[in-house]
């Protein structure tokens, strides 16, 4: 699809459903006994994979078109389907159902399989820490996809995570609500918090004690009615298409704020774009409520800047932009510490790399992370999306602000997250 450069961005954008609350609010729900309305979920490929994972597994699901009734299989009453869990591309389900499967003491097995891009991501990562608690699991040589479980019985760790995982945490959290005892898992820096409120809503007590994070054995969740809000991460493209085009006036509206997951727009205020609206402050207390925001965003001279490790977990989705606005940005933007990108659907440092530097870009990759010298712009040409959602989205947003126009290769990845994409931007572009 050729994204051809453009006029000013305005309107209003509803922020599209949040994918990782999506997964999670299916999740819970699954795991609870009583039917628990949903509003507002994502309808992508992705989070329909969750939807038919969990019907799989023994809770009902009627989508009533503007909200679904889940009714869910229980804490421990995970049912044995007769074949394979299909995760299609969803990571954020590949890693977060073992920890509920792990724990069904009343036995049972389970396999969890995926696409191509799911059996390259690393699932070491979740297998290990729940053999620790007790779990039967196996992997595919190397820690990779397909995933055998077995239910068993399971104990309460303390887990040190040797790199910030929102999804690694909320397994081993998952699984420390079927596990005797109690679990703490502590992260190096702070990563996606949305599981540890999702449990506080359904009645978990849970405790942060700065970067540990504990769950105990519960008999049951609890869970009312969920929204799901906008997703800060899909919102992002259409917030940096508009710092980048002149002219540009963009309101987004109903954006969550949550601190854990809004970094990416405090690097883009740090560079030099106009937001106004209120985020959640850094460290703000763990409250079961996920806050919004409505947005005010307007171009402005940009600034390179550098990101840190420490900033990574909290923008992890959204660095292939940071490359992006460096392309237009006075001065160099580095990112570092983000080895983690080449563990996503694509390698995201060298797909980000070659994408961008083929449309011009002055950009160069590191062992973790990348390089861009601003030239003011970007020439076009040709981008490959790689089935990577993201890149696809990445590769349009650089064609409306570039000379020439990008082509993107491969755009329909965007539906894995984002199906309404190519709509709302075009939306935003009517005169």
């Amino acid at each position: 699809m050729k994204w051809s450069p453009a006029g000013p961005l305005r309107g209003t954008l509803v922020a599209p459903p949040d994918k990782s609350l999506s997964h999670r609010a299916a999740l819970l729900a699954a795991m609870g006994s009583e039917p628990v309305r949903v509003t507002g979920y994502l309808r992508a490929e992705d989070t329909l994979s969750t939807l038919a994972a969990v019907n799989a597994l023994g809770a009902l699901v009627e989508d009533r078109g503007d909200e679904l009734i889940i009714r869910g299989a229980g804490l421990r009453g995970a049912m044995e389907p007769d074949a394979a869990i299909d995760v299609g591309n969803a990571g954020t389900l590949m890693r977060l159902l073992p920890g509920w499967l792990a724990g069904q003491s009343g036995g049972g097995s389970w396999t969890l399989d995926g696409d191509e891009s799911i059996r390259r991501r690393p699932m070491g990562r979740v297998a290990d820490p729940l053999k620790l608690m007790g779990a039967s699991i196996e992997t595919r040589d190397g820690g990779f996809a397909p995933l055998r479980i077995e239910g068993r019985n399971l104990d309460g760790i303390t887990y040190q995570m040797p790199v910030a995982s929102g999804q690694v945490k909320s397994c081993v959290l998952l699984a420390g609500l079927m596990a005797d005892g109690r679990t703490t898992v502590i992260e190096p820096m702070p990563s996606r918090d949305h599981t540890e409120r999702a449990l506080l809503r359904a009645g978990v007590p849970v405790s942060r004690d700065g970067l540990a994070i504990t769950v105990g054995c519960q008999d049951e969740l609890e869970l009312e009615d969920v929204h799901v809000p906008g997703d800060p991460s899909s919102a992002a493209f259409a917030v940096t298409a508009a710092v980048l085009i002149g002219g540009s006036r963009l309101v987004v509206d109903g954006m969550n704020a949550n601190w854990t997951r809004v970094g990416f727009y405090r690097i883009l205020q740090r560079m030099g774009a106009v937001l106004i609206g209120p985020l959640e402050e850094p460290g703000s207390p763990l409250v079961p409520d996920e806050p919004l925001t409505q947005l005010d965003v307007a171009a402005g001279p940009l600034l390179g800047t550098t990101v840190e490790a420490d900033e990574v977990p909290l923008a992890i989705d959204e660095l292939p932009l940071v490359a992006l606005l460096g392309c237009f940005a006075e001065g160099e933007t580095v990112v570092r510490g983000a080895q983690e990108l080449r563990l996503k659907e694509s390698d995201r440092i060298a797909t980000v790399v070659d994408g961008l530097g083929a449309l011009g870009a002055d950009i160069e990759a590191t062992a973790d992370g990348f390089a861009v010298r601003g030239t003011g712009g970007l020439r076009g040409g040709v981008l490959h999306a790689h089935g990577d959602h993201r890149l696809a989205m990445l590769g349009a947003v650089a064609g409306l602000a570039s000379r020439d126009g990008v082509e993107v290769v491969g755009m329909e990845a965007a539906a894995v997250s984002y199906p309404g994409f190519v709509d709302d931007i075009t939306a935003l572009l009517a005169p």
